[in-house]
């Protein structure tokens, strides 16, 4: 077991734009990451497997709803402390992180934004305390970047409304305690469903061979006439805006979290460049290497910017869906050809499990599909300046 060497590159001086609380949170699940997921989480990819041991540390450093109020169990941060978490998250796994962000903007955040008061008080204290927790069922089997044509419905019976349909790549299913379902009512309008484990017709098989976010646990819900009582309805928002406002959050963590690996796999290159010693010196010492590795860090550099600036536009409630998305897909994108170039730098040690930048380029292939494909995102910029939907 390696230990854990990580130092974080702050090439402008980033530290200086954060708050002591900012820094605090931060140096807080950095510290975490070191001691609980760095010394575990090789061997948990090895074996395709979710070390459920960590939930209680993830809610102990209020990586669950970190944003929530406090009165509903929640840390009352802002989004900048938000991101900072996931950024550390996702320094240690992708996936450890995946879990984060769908119990925060995907389980926690549709309760709290459109839940009532008594289904606040009902669920969020025990998905922010990990005592819960829980999945969101959005993505189906035919309908990925298309979700408005989900198939998933529900008919009112009376006293209850009745449930059929399946999702398809959800992360925490196979362990959720509630799952935020999205259905179609005998009208075809979108809401949203709090559905409960222990429902009958409801179940979650798990999803096998991946070659990505191994530790990771993912699969699916499936709804068999599940008897869902009326009072699990989201109330206060309804239509395909309604799940695509979960997912602005959940973008904007993955803008901060692909900054983390980013940030591991540079890290790790650079270290090895220093030591690794060919045809008398160090490869740090050879052009082609200070390219690699001078690009890294301006790229980095770079994201952090963008993930700043719009952490601070959150904060005032002014960040767009579409500048939410250019975020994620830019910085995503940055770091799969950071991971990609950090594992020429180590040459054959990189595809290794003794370093963590294979596992690292693996889950961001995932990355980069979820919450939006690349391209997607893309058309969504090109919308927002052009006007043209090319969508349609």
């Amino acid at each position: 077991m390696k230990p854990d060497l990580f130092e974080a590159p702050d090439y402008y001086n980033l530290d200086d734009l954060l708050t002591d609380e900012h820094k605090l949170v931060r140096d807080a699940a950095r510290e975490w990451v070191k001691r609980d997921i760095s010394p575990i989480i090789e061997s948990y990819a090895q074996k395709a497997e979710f070390p459920t041991q960590i939930i209680k540390g993830l809610a102990e450093i209020g990586a669950f709803g970190p944003y929530i109020p406090e009165e509903y169990g929640g840390a009352g941060l802002d989004q900048i402390s938000y991101g900072l978490i996931m950024q550390e998250i996702e320094r240690g796994d992708s996936g450890v992180r995946s879990t984060a962000s769908v119990q925060s903007s995907l389980v926690m955040y549709p309760i709290w934004k459109y839940g009532n008061e008594e289904q606040r008080q009902k669920y969020l204290p025990k998905l922010a305390s990990g005592e819960w927790m829980g999945s969101f069922g959005l993505t189906e089997p035919d309908h990925g970047s298309n979700p408005g044509g989900m198939v998933t419905n529900y008919k009112d019976m009376g006293d209850h409304y009745l449930l059929n349909g399946a999702k398809l790549w959800i992360s925490n299913s196979p362990f959720c305690d509630v799952a935020v379902v999205w259905a179609k009512n005998e009208e075809g309008r979108i809401h949203g469903l709090i559905v409960e484990r222990e429902m009958e017709g409801f179940s979650t098989p798990e999803t096998h061979n991946k070659w990505s976010l191994r530790a990771s646990a993912t699969g699916e819900l499936i709804f068999q006439d599940v008897k869902v009582p009326k009072e699990n309805l989201l109330p206060n928002k309804s239509g395909l805006g309604a799940p695509l406002g979960c997912l602005d959050s959940a973008r904007y963590g993955i803008a901060w979290g692909a900054i983390g690996a980013a940030m591991d796999c540079y890290d790790t290159a650079l270290r090895y460049a220093k030591e690794r010693v060919q045809f008398g010196k160090p490869i740090a010492a050879f052009q082609l290497q200070q390219k690699k590795l001078a690009e890294m860090i301006t790229e980095i550099t770079k994201a952090q910017l963008l993930a700043f600036r719009l952490g601070q536009l959150k904060n005032e409630n002014r960040a767009s869906s579409a500048q939410i998305s250019m975020a994620k897909r830019n910085n995503v994108e940055m770091a799969i050809t950071i991971a990609r170039e950090a594992r020429q730098i180590l040459g054959g040690m990189g595809i290794t499990g003794e370093y963590s930048i294979m596992r690292h380029m693996m889950n961001l292939e995932s990355v980069i599909t979820y919450e939006g494909t690349h391209d997607i995102h893309l058309l969504i910029t090109g919308l927002d300046i052009t006007g043209h939907n090319a969508f349609k």
